[in-house]
């Protein structure tokens, strides 16, 4: 019988795992197709856009398991309607169906306008917010944002009233003081993988909204919190050693109260590590070192620059405007 390219993937026998990388979607195995050794990677396809096959996702989800819900937010692991063969294995071995999920599931429900916009393809813009933009336009809008209660599921966390399960560590709510915090998983985080490690240390002080609100008085406490979380994370995942974390705040953040990611080394840096989105904590500390003696001076008082969506509030509300009229803060051009 001829062999056909086809006919070798079927007949490969695996032998051992090698390795796991883009966050789980490619895997490497090493194995033997007729005792000859062969080397098998696996990457998982972007999805097909065919509307018959997106009306049939999920319908035809042959398992559904709910991580957590909050407020309107929900997520869940899930095995698609296309791996049945999986039935027979999962029978015979007891194993759990959950391990054998292929799919992160998401679901906010009910949406706003404003999430439908977050979520569609737009446009991406550079941004440089001043010292005066942010005073004059960008914290007048987080204050906007906090009076429209966008931060009732945060509080619900930290209060325990939603997500109690999902918690991984905590100091005894209300008695820490300013150094009162909590872990859980990220949403993006299948909570098994450690290589793909990612938590959110949220604290409980509710006077810090954003890295903006740092300010040389808040140096010693910026890192002991430092340290608290890294050990934290190092207690509850013992395989994990210090120096195998890394931690960063977003600017701009999805929400308005002070919090820290805090990811495993070897997650691969997608958008959520960016540039123009992710700033080291340890570069926020050696920023404020770098401020002089004076409490009160802070990273206020810094420009910052990042990436906005143009379907995004920022942009429509502040940035764009702020443009048309030409007063956005641009780059020097070079001395020629």
């Amino acid at each position: 019988m001829a062999v056909t390219p086809e006919s070798l993937v079927p007949r490969f026998k695996l032998d051992r795992l090698l390795n796991q990388d883009q966050a789980g979607r490619r895997i490497s195995l090493s194995g033997t197709i007729d005792d000859q050794p062969a080397l098998l990677i696996l990457e998982r396809a972007p999805f097909p856009s065919s509307n018959d096959y997106l009306c049939s996702i999920a319908i035809s989800l042959r398992t559904l398991k709910n991580l957590g819900a909050n407020d309107i937010y929900h997520w869940y692991m899930a095995s698609s309607g296309t791996i049945n063969r999986l039935n027979k294995m999962v029978d015979s071995n007891g194993h759990d169906d959950h391990e054998f999920a292929d799919l992160k599931i998401n679901l906010i429900y009910p949406c706003t306008d404003q999430h439908i916009k977050k979520y569609s393809k737009q446009g991406v813009r550079f941004v440089t917010e001043t010292p005066e933009i942010y005073h004059n336009h960008v914290r007048p809008y987080m204050q906007a944002k906090r009076d429209q209660g966008r931060l009732n599921w945060v509080f619900n966390i930290i209060e325990g009233r939603k997500e109690v399960e999902d918690v991984i560590f905590r100091t005894p709510l209300g008695q820490a003081g300013e150094e009162g915090f909590l872990l859980l998983p990220d949403l993006n985080w299948d909570r098994k993988t450690i290589e793909t490690l990612h938590l959110l240390g949220i604290v409980e002080r509710r006077d810090i909204w954003s890295l903006r609100d740092l300010k040389v008085k808040h140096l010693a406490w910026l890192q002991h919190m430092e340290a608290k979380f890294v050990q934290a994370t190092a207690q509850v995942y013992p395989d994990i050693e210090p120096d195998q974390l890394k931690l960063y705040v977003h600017y701009q953040p999805t929400y308005y109260h002070f919090h820290i990611h805090i990811v495993h080394v070897a997650l691969e840096a997608g958008a959520t590590q960016a540039t123009g989105k992710a700033i080291g904590l340890e570069s926020i500390i050696e920023h404020l070192k770098s401020m002089g003696e004076d409490q009160e001076k802070g990273m206020d008082s810094v420009s910052l620059g990042y990436t906005l969506g143009e379907a995004s509030e920022l942009w429509a509300e502040v940035f764009g405007p702020l443009k048309t009229k030409g007063t956005v803060s641009q780059s020097p051009a070079p001395d020629h």
